[in-house]
Formats: structure tokens, C-alpha cells, sequence
């Protein structure tokens, strides 16, 4: 994974493109933002990557960086859940005069001399004092996400996985996925933001400094997700939201060509065989915290408390076998959904992403495959 990951400079208002960008708003979690921790100004994600219903879960955080993310999510799940944050950056502020840019085959010159995860780690006790904990309920970790066992995290030992906008970084994704699958336990899931791109990236965009240093170098072509979860394991990804990305550089677009990307946030489970196998009609029983009367599970289906909606078998699979299973009557489909079913309508597959976001962008025509 090690290519080029400086990171970005701190001090720096704008950017040549807007990953970063994309509107989000504070999940309803029953917890706001953590207002006065120590850390310094550092945060490279796409937005926040924060799912539902996490009390007492276990978390992993790939490419945990300097730790905000999992000390958020450490008080989301509570004393008695647990988050680890994986990362193997040894910094992120390339210190050399000029730019801080060089091509992803040379090696950095200079990085700070203290490392994202020790970074992290210095702010533990703080937050456990400031949350009440009796015992830190967080560890971060100095490795790679595609080896996993290599920093000792077992088979089927996470509820969750996360990452945010970090997987473009690695060289080898499918490895990735399946050391994500092989750490979820069954029904576990893996909740995740990235940039993707319209097609596969030429040579030329993957070795580009820039282009890589805006996490656009190393975006993979959205469908080629859908094949490696299928080939890991997965259910089939489940599109939460997406945001087109704005180049707004006449010479970077003029690089990209007709390429287009998003920003997007998916979820996988990892679904047991003898799962749930056909299509279904589900209740949902209400009760998580912050979506009490109301859970957008993704781009599909909404799920008002106490309202019918019919379900496709992989999700009522997913529903029956993950940790939202006591949150839903699940029973044999067939009939048809009552009056105020909150499904949103059709379901968004593997071809329909690719219309997305032309629809989102509609001045900048995709490609036809």
C-alpha cells in the first residue's frame, strides 16, 4: 500500500479537486461532535463513515490516521464495545521546501518524525477520562490493511470494519476486502467511503502526483467493486449515498480525459450460508438510536417504525443474519405491502451507478463501456 500518501499540507484552504467536499451532516447517533480534543489539525477523510445501531460492537478502522474517527466511534459503541484503528503511514507532513509533491515511485525524503498511530494513541486517556471509562475500550495499531494477521487481528473478531477514503491508496484492493471479510464475524459489515472512477484509470492518471495525492490516482472503477465482493464473499455492495467530484483544473481534466468520479459510500455484509434465501416483508421495530421512527438503510429502502416493506432476498438476508436482525419482524413475502411502504422504488444495481452520477453531473457524459 506504501506508494505515496503524503498527505496534505497543513494550512491548506483549498484543493484542485473535491473529494472532500462532497455536503455531509452530523449522523443522530445520540453523541455530538467531540469539541475539545488534542488533536492537531489533521483530517484527510471523504466525511464522516458512521453506521447504525453500534452499542457494544466491535470496530475496525482501516487507515485510522491520527485517530478522530475511532475516538468518535469509541463512545458510540460504549464501555463495553471496543475500536481498533489500523494505519501505516509514518506521517503525514512531507517536510521540503516548495510543493509537497513528488511521483508515487520515489520515496518521500523527509517525513515528521512521529507517526499517525503514535499520534493516536497519545490521545487515549484523555478520552477515555472525558468519556467516563474505567478501562480504555481503544487500541491503534502500526500495519497494513492488506495484511491484517501481520498486526495480529484474528478471523472473525469485528461486527464492523471501516474506511474512509483510504482504500484508493492500496495497490491491491481485492487483498484488502478479503482481509476485511476474514475479520468480520458472520453478519458483520463492512460500511466504507472511496472515490471511484467512471472507467478503469490509464497509466498515465495512476502515476500522476497530483492526481494520486488527491486520491484520484488510485480510484477504482466502480463496477470492478461489485466483482471483487462478489469474488471475497460479500452481499452485493449496498449504495448508502454518492457525490460527484469536481476537477475544477483545466490541466488535471484535460489529464482525465472523459473520466468521471464520485465520491460514494457503500456497505457489504458478510452473509452466512443458510441465511434467509428468499424475498421477504419486514417491520422495522424502531429503537435505534437517532432513527428511532425512521432508518435510510441505503439508496433502496427507508424503513419507517412500525410500516410493511417488501425486500429482495439478499436483503432480508443481510437483515436477518447482521446486528440489525432484533430490530426487524422479518416473515415470508408474497403479499403486498401495506399503504406508506418506504421503499424508495427501484432497486439501484450494479448498472444503475453508472447512470447515477451522470444524472448528478448531467453537463459531464459518461462513457459508454
Amino acid at each position: 500500500m506504501m506508494r505515496w500518501w503524503p498527505g496534505k499540507p497543513q494550512g491548506l484552504s483549498s484543493t484542485a479537486t473535491s473529494p472532500w467536499a462532497a455536503a455531509f451532516s452530523w449522523p443522530c447517533h445520540g453523541a455530538s461532535p467531540l469539541s475539545s480534543t488534542q488533536h492537531p489539525p489533521r483530517y484527510y477523510g471523504c466525511g464522516l463513515v458512521i453506521p447504525e445501531c453500534l452499542s457494544s460492537c466491535r470496530i475496525l478502522d482501516l487507515g485510522s490516521g491520527s485517530g478522530r474517527d475511532c475516538y468518535l466511534l469509541s463512545q458510540l459503541v460504549g464501555e463495553q464495545g471496543h475500536v481498533t484503528g489500523i494505519d501505516m503511514t509514518e506521517g503525514q507532513v512531507w517536510h521540503r521546501p516548495g510543493p509537497p509533491l513528488h511521483p508515487p515511485s520515489s520515496p518521500p525524503t523527509s517525513f515528521s518524525s512521529s507517526c499517525q498511530v503514535e499520534v493516536a494513541k497519545k490521545h487515549i486517556a484523555y478520552h477515555m477520562e472525558k468519556f467516563g471509562y474505567r478501562k480504555p475500550n481503544v487500541e491503534f495499531f502500526h500495519g497494513y490493511m492488506e495484511k491484517l494477521g501481520d498486526a495480529g487481528l484474528s478471523d472473525e473478531s469485528y461486527d464492523i470494519v471501516i474506511s474512509n477514503c483510504v482504500i484508493n491508496l492500496a495497490p491491491d484492493k481485492g487483498a484488502v476486502l478479503r482481509e476485511a471479510f476474514r475479520v468480520l464475524k458472520p453478519g458483520g459489515e463492512m460500511y466504507f467511503s472511496d472515490v471511484y472512477a467512471s472507467q478503469r484509470l490509464s497509466e498515465t492518471i495512476q502515476q500522476h502526483r497530483v492526481l494520486w495525492g488527491e486520491c484520484l490516482g488510485g480510484a477504482l472503477y466502480w463496477r470492478d467493486l461489485y466483482s471483487i465482493a462478489e469474488e471475497v464473499g460479500f452481499s452485493p455492495p449496498c449504495l448508502v449515498t454518492a457525490s460527484p467530484i469536481t476537477i475544477g483544473d483545466k490541466e488535471l481534466e484535460d489529464i482525465i480525459g472523459d473520466c468521471r468520479f464520485v465520491s460514494a459510500t457503500f456497505r457489504l455484509f458478510k452473509v452466512p450460508a443458510g441465511s434467509w434465501a428468499r424475498p421477504a416483508q419486514v417491520i422495522y421495530n424502531g429503537g435505534i438510536v437517532g432513527h428511532e421512527r425512521e432508518l435510510v438503510f441505503d439508496a433502496n429502502f427507508t424503513f419507517k417504525e412500525g410500516e410493511v416493506v417488501d425486500v429482495d432476498a439478499e436483503m432480508a438476508a443481510i437483515l436477518q443474519s447482521s446486528r440489525f436482525a432484533e430490530k426487524f419482524l422479518i416473515r415470508a413475502g408474497g403479499a403486498a405491502a401495506l399503504q406508506g411502504c418506504c421503499c424508495k422504488g427501484a432497486k439501484v444495481s450494479r448498472g444503475q451507478l453508472h447512470g447515477w452520477v451522470k444524472e448528478l453531473r448531467p453537463e459531464c457524459p459518461m462513457p459508454s463501456e
